[in-house]
């Protein structure tokens, strides 16, 4: 194996900031108190917690604090919106997503709809966007919840959220829109008291923007009806039971403060940098296709399918090199099954099997993409003789495996 590891899937989690680990210390070497507890050194702990607080809040607009509710990562924030909105409005049992969601919110969705409720999973056209009209039309008066992902963490698409939150307040006020944005937080602003006023539950996740795992957020806006999910002690306002992990929280508000002050160099350099890659794979591998390439994307995703050739195969290629990339979301990467994302946007049966997934950050390099480019064309190749549905000699599909290209 190459003892020089490139990391180029940062969807699945980040690099710890070395800023980040740096303010975190403190508080786990000194400033180690309860903050619920009376004493003074626990007010230094308090203290930071409100501070920490404070800082996050700031990048959401002007909001009161007190609407961050502090969780240990997204899949809690989003199981807490939704479960705990359902509570809340027991007359209602509608819910509107989309069939591309993560498994933190798609699955949450199966469960309840095998306990009776109805969901409606909307479709994606094969850019990975949804019909407008189709999401106007799934509203309706039982319909309790919106919850539906600001950007897709297999292939980065961006999903219109503050035009369907506005969209479903004008319709009914009452239904609360929640969207899980654990991909974006950190790399696309989000201005709750501006564009995106009308959105009540924002879902985020310290460790995709270089915070450690095991802490995250969730936004409830001031009124709107979601009813505690983990019930026992008086933190969080009641909100949510449990000692607050302030060493991780004041992570997080050092990780986001550095996010947004770097945002325009950063966002800039990762762009660059996938768009470098993508040109030159198109360039080098026959059958190659990136997907989502017409919507508006997140800068550090590419996700592209190569026909003929089994995802696996290449990551464990990649791997081999020392390069890390994924085939889809970590949390499904286990299952041999094509993903759910792809099979959504219908990519071609030559191609849904062949997909991976490159997720770029602030630390990866122009040599990092040298690398890829020089040993990725190569391990398609030699993946692709194994193939009964490859012509090594025409370096093409065999003809009777030309139909299964079409979408």
């Amino acid at each position: 194996m190459n003892s020089r590891v490139i990391y180029a899937d940062n969807n699945a989690t980040t690099r710890v900031a070395p800023e980040v680990v740096e303010a975190m210390i403190p508080f786990l070497r000194d400033t180690y108190f309860n903050p619920s507890s009376m004493y003074d050194p626990a007010h230094l702990a308090a203290d930071a917690l409100a501070h920490a607080r404070r800082d996050i809040a700031s990048h959401f607009g002007d909001i009161d604090p007190k609407q961050i509710l502090i969780t240990s990562c997204a899949t809690e924030s989003n199981n807490t919106a939704i479960h705990g909105v359902l509570k809340a409005n027991p007359e209602r049992r509608h819910i509107i997503t989309t069939s591309v969601e993560h498994p933190a919110v798609l699955e949450v969705c199966k469960d309840l709809q095998r306990s009776g409720y109805e969901i409606t999973f909307l479709p994606v056209d094969a850019d990975g966007q949804l019909d407008v009209g189709d999401f106007i039309r799934a509203l309706g008066p039982r319909t309790a919840l919106v919850s539906i992902m600001h950007a897709n963490n297999e292939t980065g698409v961006i999903l219109p959220i503050a035009q369907l939150a506005r969209l479903t307040k004008e319709t009914d006020p009452s239904i609360v829109f929640h969207t899980d944005a654990t991909q974006t937080v950190g790399k696309l602003p989000m201005d709750l008291t501006g564009d995106y006023r009308h959105v009540d539950l924002v879902s985020f996740s310290g460790h995709k923007f270089h915070a450690p795992k095991g802490i995250g957020g969730l936004f409830i806006r001031r009124g709107t009806r979601c009813k505690p999910f983990m019930v026992g002690g008086h933190q969080e306002s009641g909100r949510r039971a449990g000692t607050e992990n302030v060493a991780f929280i004041v992570a997080m508000a050092a990780a986001l403060n550095l996010a947004y002050a770097r945002h325009d160099e950063d966002e800039a350099h990762i762009r660059r940098l996938r768009d470098r890659l993508e040109a030159a794979m198109a360039e080098k591998i026959p059958y190659f296709q990136i997907n989502g390439r017409n919507a508006e994307r997140l800068s550090n995703t590419s996700n592209m399918s190569i026909h003929f050739v089994e995802g696996e195969g290449m990551l464990y290629q990649l791997s081999s090199h020392g390069i890390c990339a994924s085939s889809g979301s970590a949390c499904t990467s286990g299952s041999l099954e094509p993903s759910h994302v792809l099979r959504a946007m219908k990519v071609p049966f030559s191609a849904v099997h062949g997909s991976i997934r490159f997720s770029f950050s602030r630390y990866n390099t122009d040599e990092d993409i040298d690398r890829i480019i020089e040993v990725f064309p190569d391990i398609v190749a030699n993946l692709r003789r194994l193939s009964p549905y490859w012509d090594m000699t025409g370096n093409c599909p065999r003809p009777e495996a030309g139909k299964m290209v079409r979408r």
